[in-house]
């Protein structure tokens, strides 16, 4: 999923009970979530070594303890700053040349229940004439370690449940897994998560309007809700998808023998599948409706598997057609002939040799975004690859991106 669902689905686990066994425990919940996303880096090497990097082996299993304790410790080197910063504020100016080990560590919890840190209560002389007591929750590691945990395989499961897919078990085993029952950008499920962190804050205006008592833990409520109602959701799509699945086998789009079936999901409503059937000649896709049974397709609108040539053989052996042929689940490559590539110039050759471009797509993202900048030639997530004279490599891009 994008990163704005990993962020909320953090701060609702945080905030769903953890934080009142330790604190820091939506802080830690929500760098977790999110940390296993920082293979995004391998961008700044090329699109093809991000496409190759990205959830890789930071999404895997035996990623998620390191990814946790990388949180864990993050938390506690922002608790040491925040120490620090604290005693320099409270100590005498001619007594800060050391920094006092303080009693307990101050609180943080990020989200709308936020409760200030912990004022210094002098109780009784100390080095300057001060001792410092500090009234706030501990810090539990076990829990928070547990917190980060928790918090890593929710990123896991979340990019599961796409069409995007990722490799759990890797390096044993590199196979890519997809759900592809959720959207990669699913607004109701952006708009529950949002509301279960929204709404306690809402109601605490409303409390201190009326004078009410502030709660030390607000949401608890909320944040289970949302998380509930997200699995809930997972399970009714997961069951419209087997119900479109059921309708294009009772009502089959082709006569052709089919080899298999892939159902992409689309934002939103949960009713609207497309269908991508695979036969030995062609590609024919649907669009079915599983709230009132139909399919519709366009016999006419098949697309026939391209010929394999010298130029889609050498392509296949570049960087970004190994790349792309590990990652694609309905990869489609076919030379295109001389055409500019999106964000690659075409090469500059002497005369009597001859280039040809290569495009590879995946059906999966060949579906309501159609096309980019009115090049009908262009889909999400395309890869391309110049070839000259039917066996080197020219140039390549991925979703028009020059990788350098």
């Amino acid at each position: 999923m994008e990163p704005i669902t990993h962020f909320l689905t953090g701060a609702c686990i945080g905030r769903a009970g953890l934080n009142r066994k330790t604190a820091y425990a939506t802080l830690v919940a929500v760098l977790a979530a999110e940390a296993a996303d920082i293979d995004v880096l391998w961008g700044l090497a090329g699109p093809v070594e991000e496409l190759k990097h990205h959830r890789g082996i930071t999404h895997t299993f035996i990623a998620v303890p390191v990814v946790a304790a990388a949180a864990v410790g993050a938390v506690w080197l922002i608790d040491r700053c925040l120490r620090a910063w604290r005693a320099q504020r409270t100590i005498a100016p001619n007594q800060n040349a050391g920094c006092p080990t303080l009693a307990a560590p101050l609180s943080l919890r990020l989200g709308w229940d936020t409760t200030k840190l912990a004022t210094p209560k002098p109780s009784g002389p100390t080095a300057g004439g001060l001792q410092l007591g500090w009234d706030a929750q501990p810090i539990r590691w076990g829990w928070l370690y547990l917190t980060a945990l928790l918090s890593a395989l929710s990123h896991l499961l979340l990019d599961w449940t796409n069409n995007y897919g990722l490799r759990p078990f890797y390096p044993f085993n590199p196979h890519w897994y997809a759900g592809s029952f959720v959207f990669i950008v699913e607004p109701v499920l952006l708009g529950v998560l949002a509301l279960a962190l929204l709404m306690p804050w809402l109601l605490g205006l409303a409390d201190a309007e009326i004078g009410a008592k502030k709660a030390k833990f607000r949401g608890r409520g909320w944040a289970i809700f949302a998380l509930t109602a997200m699995v809930l959701l997972w399970g009714w799509r997961r069951a419209e998808q087997g119900r479109a699945r059921m309708l294009l086998q009772n009502a089959p789009i082709t006569t052709a023998p089919v080899k298999r079936v892939g159902l992409e999901p689309y934002p939103i409503n949960p009713f609207r599948w497309h269908a991508i059937v695979e036969t030995p000649e062609f590609y024919q896709t649907a669009e079915i409706n599983t709230l009132n049974g139909e399919i519709v397709s366009d016999p006419h609108s098949a697309l026939y598997k391209p010929p394999a040539t010298a130029a889609t053989e050498a392509a296949k052996r570049t960087l970004l057609g190994q790349v792309y042929l590990d990652w694609g689940a309905w990869t489609v490559v076919r030379d295109v002939g001389p055409i500019a590539a999106p964000g690659l110039n075409p090469p500059q050759l002497p005369a009597g040799r001859q280039w040809t471009t290569v495009q590879f797509t995946d059906l999966r993202f060949n579906y309501f975004l159609l096309s980019a900048n009115g090049n009908q030639h262009r889909t999400p997530l395309d890869g391309w690859v110049y070839i000259v004279d039917g066996r080197e490599d020219a140039g390549e891009a991925m979703d028009g991106r020059e990788q350098r």
